[in-house]
């Protein structure tokens, strides 16, 4: 009996190693070889699909030829840690960091677009709600105990993610870095804004150390920004503060 269970496991890993990558794998004996392509084609096209969807600006901008060898090699590599098709973007983020080998087609910015374009599918089914709007803090935001939205994330990249596509492919990134902030807002729709460092180093100073004095969170980001004129500091970011808390990307307690 156990020599059976054996012979039919090896069968088994024969039969995932074919699926997986038929170029470096024999298909089992047994089978049909017309069927095995049939389920070949039936994963691969699965699993490309899923990955059109999450990163549809990714395929986008790559050749067909380019972008089917990335999904292939995803496929033929990665060993996923979940059974859940919604969690396929994140292996997918994980292969792309830790296992995917150089290539001379990969667009240099192609590890931050597939961040990018995850975030927005990661907040689509995340838990949570976004802050209610405050009265108070649109009338006096200084005044007010704030806190950054859990359906909101404070991003910063190299390259302008934001604004990849067909026709925009940089090469280089500019000088500066592009800093984002990418929410679900009160009607649970998706939405990013670009921000100014000051105000990405305000929302991850919130995300870090949780709700505190709005007063306090400011002249944290003068200090650590080295901002001399706290009067306009504070000018502006009552103003910050109050187009945040309009979008649901901060919360007045």
């Amino acid at each position: 009996m156990a020599e059976k269970t054996a012979s039919f496991q090896r069968i088994q890993y024969a039969f995932a190693a074919y699926i997986r990558d038929p170029y470096r794998n024999p298909p089992p004996r047994g089978p049909a070889l017309a069927r095995m392509r049939v389920y070949r084609e039936l994963f691969f096209n699965n699993i490309e699909n899923f990955l059109a969807n999450g990163f549809p600006v990714i395929k986008s901008i790559l050749s067909k030829t380019d972008w089917l060898a990335l999904v292939q090699d995803f496929y033929a590599k990665h060993r996923s840690k979940t059974p859940y098709f919604a969690e396929i973007a994140e292996e997918f983020l994980d292969y792309l960091r830790n296992e995917r080998d150089p290539c001379s087609s990969d667009p240099p910015y192609l590890l931050e677009l597939a961040h990018y374009e995850w975030t927005e599918l990661a907040l689509v089914i995340a838990e949570g709600e976004a802050p209610q709007e405050s009265a108070a803090l649109i009338n006096a935001p200084l005044e007010q105990t704030i806190y950054v939205s859990e359906l909101a994330w404070p991003l910063a990249y190299r390259f302008p993610v934001h604004k990849i596509g067909p026709g925009h492919e940089p090469t280089d990134p500019p000088e500066q870095p592009t800093c984002l902030v990418v929410y679900r807002d009160r009607e649970d729709t998706v939405k990013f804004l670009e921000i100014n460092p000051a105000t990405y180093r305000l929302l991850q100073i919130l995300e870090e150390e949780g709700a505190m004095s709005a007063t306090d969170c400011m002249l944290k980001v003068a200090k650590e920004l080295g901002y001399s004129d706290l009067e306009g500091l504070a000018s502006h970011g009552a103003e910050i503060l109050r187009a945040l808390g309009k979008r649901g990307v901060v919360g007045a307690n």
